[in-house]
C-alpha cells in the first residue's frame, strides 16, 4: 500500500463534516420555499434521476420518504404532472441549451387531487467529472401561481362584465358580435341586434339612490336573461341599456315578436321596498348586413332605431333617414346639458291663461317652459322634453320650473293679484319622490306663497306607471291645498282607473276631443260623455286646445267648467300675464254660463215668407228671434249662439230635413227644446224622432197663431224648468263636494289637535317627572288654593303632605295659602326659605309653584 495514499479509515477521517453555515443555508432554502409556495429539484438527464427538495415534497403533498425518486423514473413519467402535459415538460428539458435559463407554465397534480398552476423555471449545466466530459445536470424550480392566475381571470371577467348584473359589457359584446359577423359571412347568414333602453333605471338612481337603481337593474337583467333563447346573447351596454344579439330567425316578423316580448318583460312591476316600480323599455332593431357591416356600427344603428319608438309600439326598426334625427338628438342633448348648468339664463316660463265658464274670468294658468338656445334657436318643448327625460335631465328641469312657478306666485300674491292657480306639470321622476309634499311646502314657505296658488298636472302615462305611489304623493300634495289635475285625459289606456284611484280635482280633456258643431255627431257625443263622466265623479273639467268660438260654444253648452287655448289667450310672459289679469280680461258674455239671457228661439225654414211670418208672430212675446234658411245654416247659428232655448224647424228642406236637423241639434245642444213644423204627414219619421227624444212636439201647417204662441211659451217654460233643475243639481253636487271637503278638513284638524294634545301630555308628563326628581321640596297650588302637586322630596320631608293632595294648602305644616316669597319655615331637615313663582299657562293658570330652599343655600 502506498503510504502516501490515505487508508479508507483515514479518507473517512478527512471527509468534511457538515458545517453550521451549510445547516443555515439548508434551513433558509426550506423557509424560502415555504414562503414562496415553491419547490426545487435536480435532474440527472443522463440517468433520468430526479431529486426533490423538501419544499417541493410539501407543495405536492407527498410523503417525506418519497423525496428521492427511483432512478428508473424518467422525465416523461412524472406522476405529479398531468398525463397530457408530461411530453410538453420532457421536451422542454431535453431541448434546453446549457447555461441558458428557461421558464414556462403548466399544471401539477397534488396528492390530494388539487390542480395547481405553476411557473416552472430551469437551467441545464455540465456536472463535475475530473477532466472527463461531464454529464448534463438540470436544476429546476416550480412556484405555485394559482391564486395569481385566478385573480387575473377575475380581473379579465370584471373587465368584460358588468359588476352589478354580471352580464357581458360593451367590450365583450363587441367581441361576440365580431365573431358572429365573421361566421355569418362564411355561412351567408344574418344577425340582428336589439338595443333595449330602460330610462327608469337612471331615474330610480337619481330619486331613490344607487342601491335601488342597482336592484332594479339586476331584476330586469334576470328577466331578460331568462327570456333568451337559442342563438341569442344578452349584454349590458350601460346603466340603463341592454343589447340582445339574435343569430337565428332574423326575419322582421320574429324580431317584432322578440321586441314585444322583451318590452313586456321589462314592463312588469318590480318591487322595491314597499313600492312597485314600473319600467318601460324602448327597443331599437338593426340587422347585419342590411343596416351595418361592423359590430360598432350595428350597435349604433340599433340605438338610432330607438328614435322611431312611439306610444303605439315600444320598438322600431332602423331606417337610414334616422341618422339625421340622431345628429339632431345629440345636438339637443349636448345643448340641454349646457342649459341645465345655467337654467336661469337659458330657459323661461310663460303662462297660458285659463278661463272659467261660470263667470268668464281668468281662473289661473298653465306654466309652460320655453328654451331659446344660442345655436339651435327656439326649440319646441315637444322636441326637447323627451330628450331631457331620456338622458335623465328632466328632474333638474322640472325642479327649476316648480321653484320658479312658486316664486312667481309669491310675487303676484304680494302684488295684490287675485288668487290664480298656476298649474305645473310633474314628470315621472318627481312622482317618485316620497317627500315631494314636504319639498313643495318648503318652497311655498320660502317664496311667501300659499298653496291655493299652486296646482300640479300629471299625465295619464306617468300616473299609471306606478299608480299606488302616484296616488300617495298626490294625496299628500292635496292635503296641503294644492290642486291636482289629470292632464291629457283620454290619450292613455287607463283613464277610468286613474279617475277612480287618484285624488283629483280637475280633468283636462285632451285637445283631440275638443270638437265643434262641424264635427261628426259621434265625436261630439264623446266630448259630452267625458264631461258628464267627470261631473259624475265630482271632478271639474277643463278643455285644452280651444281655438274657435264654435268650440267655446259647444263646450259651454255641454257644461264644461273651464277652457284653455288660443281661442281665449295665447301663452304670455309673466309681465304680460299680469297686465292681462289686471286689465279684466274675460270671455265674451255669450259664453258665460251664469249670465241671465233673453229667451231665444231659433226658426229654421227654407221659405223666406214663412220665416218672416213666424218672426212677426213670436216677437210680440219678447223672445229673441234667430233665423236660418237651411239646416246647415241652423247648425252654424247654434255654433255662434251658445244659448238657444227653443228650436222650431220646418220638416221639408233641401239637403237635410227637419227631423235629421233636430237629431243633429240634439247631439250638439241637448238641452234645447225642439219642435218640427210641417204641412206634410211624414208621420213615421216624426213619431220615431219624438219617441227618441229628438223632437219635443210636432206642429202642423198652416198653424193657428194663438196655439203656436202657446206651444212655444210652454216649450220655453219647460226649458226654464229643466235649466233650473240642472242648476239646483249642480248646486247640490257642489254643496256635497264642499261638505266632503269640509269634513276632510275637520277630520284632519281633529287629528292634528289630538296629536298636539298627545304631545302636550307627553311634555306635561316629562315636566312632572323632572319636578319629581328635584332634590328640593316642590309643591303646586292651583288657583283655588288646593294642593295639586307634591314631589318626592317634599313627601320625604313632610310625610303628611302626601295626604294633602286635593286639599287646601293651609292644611300643610306651613300655611302655604298665604305664604309669600322669602318666608321662613322650619322642616325636619332644618330651616328653609320659600320661593313662590306664579303659574300663567295651562290648567294651573293663576296658581303658584312653591320651592323650599335650605336657608344656607338661599
Amino acid at each position: 500500500m502506498n503510504p502516501l495514499l490515505p487508508t479508507p479509515d483515514a479518507a473517512l477521517a478527512l471527509a468534511p463534516l457538515p458545517s453550521p453555515a451549510a445547516d443555515w443555508n439548508a434551513q433558509m432554502l426550506e423557509r424560502t420555499e415555504t414562503l414562496c409556495r415553491s419547490g426545487s429539484f435536480e435532474v440527472d438527464l443522463a440517468a433520468g434521476r430526479i431529486t426533490m427538495s423538501s419544499g417541493l415534497v410539501r407543495l405536492l403533498g407527498l410523503e417525506p420518504a418519497q423525496g428521492d425518486q427511483p432512478a428508473s423514473l424518467r422525465l416523461d413519467e412524472l406522476s405529479w404532472v398531468p398525463p397530457e402535459e408530461r411530453d410538453y415538460v420532457s421536451v422542454i428539458w431535453r431541448s434546453a441549451t446549457p447555461d441558458e435559463p428557461f421558464e414556462f407554465e403548466h399544471r401539477v397534480l397534488t396528492a390530494d387531487g388539487r390542480r395547481l398552476v405553476v411557473l416552472h423555471r430551469g437551467v441545464v449545466q455540465p456536472g463535475a467529472a475530473h477532466g472527463r466530459r461531464a454529464p448534463l445536470v438540470g436544476v429546476g424550480m416550480v412556484q405555485d401561481i394559482t391564486a395569481q392566475r385566478e385573480a387575473e381571470e377575475q380581473l379579465r371577467q370584471a373587465r368584460l362584465h358588468n359588476e352589478v348584473t354580471g352580464l357581458p359589457n360593451r367590450a365583450a359584446f363587441l367581441d361576440q358580435l365580431d365573431a358572429a359577423i365573421h361566421a355569418a359571412r362564411w355561412q351567408q347568414g344574418g344577425i340582428a341586434v336589439l338595443a333595449i333602453e330602460v330610462p327608469r333605471i337612471a331615474e330610480v338612481k337619481a330619486s331613490m339612490g344607487f342601491g335601488a337603481g342597482d336592484t332594479l337593474a339586476m331584476a330586469l337583467a334576470s328577466r331578460l336573461r331568462a327570456g333568451c333563447g337559442e342563438g341569442e346573447s344578452l349584454a349590458q351596454l350601460g346603466d340603463g341599456e341592454f343589447a340582445l344579439m339574435v343569430e337565428q330567425g332574423v326575419d322582421a316578423g320574429r324580431l317584432r315578436e322578440r321586441a314585444l316580448a322583451l318590452a313586456a318583460a321589462v314592463d312588469e312591476p318590480v318591487r322595491l321596498g314597499a313600492t312597485d316600480i314600473h319600467a318601460r323599455a324602448r327597443v331599437g332593431i338593426a340587422r347585419h348586413p342590411d343596416d351595418a357591416d361592423s359590430p360598432a356600427a350595428l350597435i349604433e344603428a340599433a340605438q338610432q332605431a330607438r328614435l322611431g319608438v312611439s306610444a303605439e309600439a315600444p320598438f322600431a326598426f332602423f331606417q337610414p333617414e334616422s341618422n339625421a334625427a340622431v345628429v339632431r338628438q345629440m345636438q339637443l342633448e349636448a345643448a340641454l346639458r349646457r342649459a341645465v348648468e345655467r337654467l336661469d339664463e337659458a330657459m323661461t316660463l310663460v303662462y297660458q291663461p285659463q278661463a272659467a265658464l261660470a263667470d268668464g274670468r281668468v281662473r289661473g294658468a298653465e306654466v309652460l317652459l320655453r328654451w331659446q338656445d344660442p345655436t339651435l334657436g327656439e326649440v319646441a318643448p315637444g322636441e326637447f322634453l323627451p330628450v331631457a327625460e331620456r338622458v335623465g335631465l328632466i328632474g333638474a328641469i322640472a325642479e327649476w320650473v316648480l321653484a320658479q312657478a312658486v316664486r312667481q306666485a309669491g310675487q303676484w300674491r304680494r302684488a295684490g293679484l287675485p288668487v290664480l292657480r298656476l298649474g305645473v306639470n310633474l314628470p315621472a321622476v318627481q312622482l317618485q319622490r316620497p317627500d315631494l309634499a314636504r319639498h313643495v311646502q318648503a318652497l311655498l314657505r320660502e317664496a311667501g306663497a300659499d298653496a291655493v296658488w299652486l296646482g300640479v298636472e300629471v299625465s295619464e302615462r306617468n300616473a299609471v306607471a306606478d299608480l299606488a305611489r302616484a296616488a300617495a304623493v298626490l294625496r299628500a300634495l292635496k292635503g296641503l291645498g294644492v290642486e291636482v289635475s289629470l292632464d291629457n285625459f283620454g290619450s292613455g289606456e287607463s283613464s277610468l282607473g286613474c279617475l277612480r284611484s287618484l285624488p283629483l280635482d280637475w280633468v283636462k280633456v285632451d285637445r283631440n276631443f275638443v270638437h265643434d258643431v262641424t264635427g261628426a255627431p259621434g265625436d261630439v257625443s264623446v266630448t259630452r260623455a267625458i264631461i258628464t263622466l267627470a261631473h259624475g265623479l265630482q271632478l271639474q273639467v277643463l278643455a285644452e286646445g280651444v281655438e274657435t268660438e264654435s268650440q267655446l260654444a259647444l263646450l259651454a253648452a255641454h257644461a264644461c267648467d273651464a277652457v284653455q287655448g288660443r281661442g281665449f289667450a295665447a301663452p304670455l310672459a309673466a309681465a304680460e300675464f299680469e297686465a292681462f289679469v289686471r286689465g279684466g280680461a274675460r270671455l265674451p258674455e255669450r259664453f258665460v254660463t251664469r249670465t241671465r239671457r233673453t229667451r231665444t228661439v231659433l226658426l229654421v225654414d227654407d221659405e223666406e215668407n214663412i220665416l218672416s211670418a213666424l218672426k212677426r208672430l213670436l216677437r210680440r212675446d219678447g223672445y229673441r228671434i234667430l233665423t236660418a234658411g237651411s239646416a246647415e245654416e241652423g247648425l252654424q247659428r247654434l255654433a255662434e249662439e251658445r244659448e238657444v232655448d227653443v228650436i222650431v224647424s220646418d220638416q221639408r228642406m233641401p239637403g237635410m230635413n227637419g227631423v235629421e236637423f233636430l237629431r243633429r241639434a240634439k247631439e250638439l245642444v241637448p238641452h234645447t227644446v225642439r219642435m218640427v213644423l210641417s204641412g206634410y204627414t211624414e208621420l213615421q219619421s216624426i213619431i220615431d224622432a219624438v219617441n227618441e227624444g229628438a223632437i219635443y212636439r210636432f206642429l202642423t201647417k198652416p198653424w193657428d197663431d194663438q196655439h203656436l204662441r202657446a206651444h212655444v211659451a210652454e216649450a220655453m217654460r219647460h226649458k226654464e224648468m229643466a235649466d233650473e233643475n240642472r242648476r239646483l243639481a249642480q248646486q247640490v253636487e257642489a254643496a256635497n263636494a264642499d261638505l266632503a271637503r269640509v269634513n276632510d278638513e275637520l277630520a284632519r284638524a281633529a287629528a292634528e289637535q289630538r296629536e298636539h294634545a298627545g304631545v302636550m301630555a307627553d311634555m306635561a308628563g316629562g315636566l312632572r317627572e323632572v319636578l319629581d326628581e328635584m332634590p328640593l321640596p316642590v309643591l303646586g297650588v292651583d288657583p283655588e288654593g288646593l294642593v295639586a302637586f307634591v314631589n318626592r322630596r317634599a313627601v320625604a320631608d313632610w310625610p303628611e303632605a302626601a295626604q294633602c293632595l286635593g286639599l287646601e294648602a293651609r292644611n300643610l305644616p306651613l300655611d302655604l295659602a298665604g305664604a309669600g316669597d322669602g318666608d321662613r319655615t322650619t322642616l325636619a331637615s332644618g330651616p328653609h326659605r320659600l320661593l313662590v313663582r306664579p303659574l300663567r299657562h295651562g290648567a294651573l293658570d293663576g296658581g303658584r309653584l312653591l320651592i323650599l330652599l335650605p336657608e344656607e343655600a338661599a
